[in-house]
């Protein structure tokens, strides 16, 4: 049998008997066991992240006009485009080709050149990106449940000033244990877990906010969202716009786990009807939270709305419910840290398996017995890479911690690229549409408007992080 990277750990207990077809995959791998239900809590874990936090921020940067429509050409963009992606997975044909395991070999197998080059360095970029604005999430949203206690025992006019870097240290040893997971195959019951906190904390969010509304207090919302001369000036409203779409961008981008999820999945029904199914409840899913948790949110706050509503103390009360809702969120990011980091650990380790094959270091697995749990095969390689790398996020997390601009340039940077140059470009290649026809020339209209998109947000999320630089002294407490 080929030799296969650490990515799918081979379970020697599957070819004892001899009988090993049976437990194999066409491509010579483990069998895979995913299925729409499963690849839909892959898809929701990844997108209904902390993005939705900062939806009622964003939607009143933009009002009542602008902020639904953004949200919902996001959305449609990114289901057509996931769409495209996912019959690429095999090559040339969507059922009956060759499997491609990564992003890169999508890349590869349709487009070639140096453009596989450019999708690994935007995607592992992203990839890390995200790990490290999850470490700071989650660290806030710890902090949040210490706040809220303060809040609750001393009254609201406390300062309760409280430092996010011991949280972020207890985030960082959960993920080193977690990040021993071998693969994507072995996420699901995390995933799962994830995406029922998810759907717990959004809902929370958004009951607060509807009682909030229901209250009465009357807050100043507007059709084109914050005033200029009354919230803003002029410059601040186009800079908080830019970020705003920024914001929503990365809000729905999950196409750098896209094709990792789609090869957990069993080619019985074809992975690219399972793919497809599970692309449209998760991204309808997350729609009617976003648009529920942006709106009702918008409407709680008015212009005042802050960039994250359960951690920016938007309530104060019931402060057990608060609590709730925040440790929700930091469960559903270490989840979610995983479903991002997976994809990069397997293409560094891949990498590293295929250009020392002979290092025992690198590629032999020791049996160890775990109490309730099994025989566990650990790799020491896996072991102090993937150590140092969630060290190493923690670190940048800690000298690094602005939230919402962080989020914005992230979004920016890989939402064209990843979500909609690369799939319309194998689209393109896959279907054989001639230049200059009608649906080509479409394809790309849709691709360029993306692409000033990404721009406009990217400048609005840098202008965003000098102005937090000029204020930031690293490693003292935030208020």
């Amino acid at each position: 049998m080929q030799k296969t990277s650490m990515f799918i750990e081979q379970n020697p207990g599957d070819y004892e008997n001899g009988d090993n077809r049976k437990n194999l995959d066409d491509d010579g791998r483990a069998k895979r066991t995913g299925t729409w239900l499963t690849a839909s809590a892959h898809i929701i874990t990844a997108v209904i992240g902390s993005g939705v936090l900062s939806l009622a921020w964003a939607i009143a940067q933009l009002g009542w006009v602008a902020g639904p429509a953004v949200l919902m050409a996001f959305s449609l963009i990114t289901y057509f485009t996931s769409s495209l992606l996912v019959d690429c997975y095999r090559a040339p044909d969507p059922v009956h080709g060759k499997r491609n395991y990564t992003y890169m070999d999508v890349v590869r197998a349709y487009l070639g050149g140096r453009k596989v080059q450019l999708c690994g360095l935007a995607q592992y970029v992203n990839l890390l990106g995200v790990t490290i604005g999850y470490t700071i999430t989650a660290s806030i949203s710890m902090v949040a449940v210490k706040r809220s206690n303060c809040f609750h025992e001393h009254g609201h006019h406390v300062k309760c000033q409280t430092s996010n870097y011991p949280f972020m240290v207890i985030f960082a040893c959960i993920q080193i244990v977690l990040s021993q997971i071998p693969n994507f195959h072995k996420l699901s019951w995390l995933s799962i877990l994830a995406a029922i906190m998810s759907f717990a904390y959004s809902s929370i969010g958004l009951g607060l906010s509807i009682a909030k509304v229901a209250g009465g207090e009357h807050v100043r919302t507007t059709l084109t969202g914050v005033t200029v001369g009354v919230d803003v000036s002029g410059s601040e409203k186009v800079w908080k716009t830019f970020q705003a779409i920024g914001d929503i961008a990365f809000a729905y981008a999950y196409s750098t786990v896209l094709i990792e999820i789609q090869d957990t999945i069993k080619s019985s029904p074809p992975e690219n009807k399972s793919m497809k199914r599970a692309t449209s409840i998760g991204v309808s899913t997350t729609t009617l939270f976003y648009v529920l948790c942006g709106l009702v949110g918008y409407a709680a706050f008015g212009n005042d709305a802050p960039g994250n509503f359960l951690t920016g103390f938007g309530f104060y009360e019931p402060f057990w419910l608060i609590d709730f809702a925040n440790i929700c969120i930091a469960v559903h990011l270490i989840g979610a840290y995983q479903v991002f980091a997976q994809p990069l650990f397997g293409f560094i380790e891949g990498w590293c398996s295929r250009h020392w094959p002979d290092s025992k270091f690198i590629t032999s697995e020791h049996a160890v017995d775990v109490p309730f749990y099994g025989v566990y095969y650990i790799n020491f390689f896996r072991l102090v890479w993937r150590t140092a790398y969630v060290i190493v996020t923690a670190v940048v997390a800690m000298i690094f911690p602005f939230f919402n601009d962080f989020l914005g340039l992230i979004g920016a940077g890989s939402f064209w690229p990843l979500t909609v140059y690369f799939p319309i470009e194998m689209h393109i290649a896959q279907a054989k549409i001639p230049k200059y026809s009608f649906r080509w020339t479409w394809l790309k209209i849709l691709s360029w408007a993306c692409l000033i998109v990404s721009l406009i947000a990217a400048a609005g999320s840098v202008q965003g992080l000098i102005q937090s630089l000029k204020e930031y002294k690293p490693f003292q407490t935030q208020e």
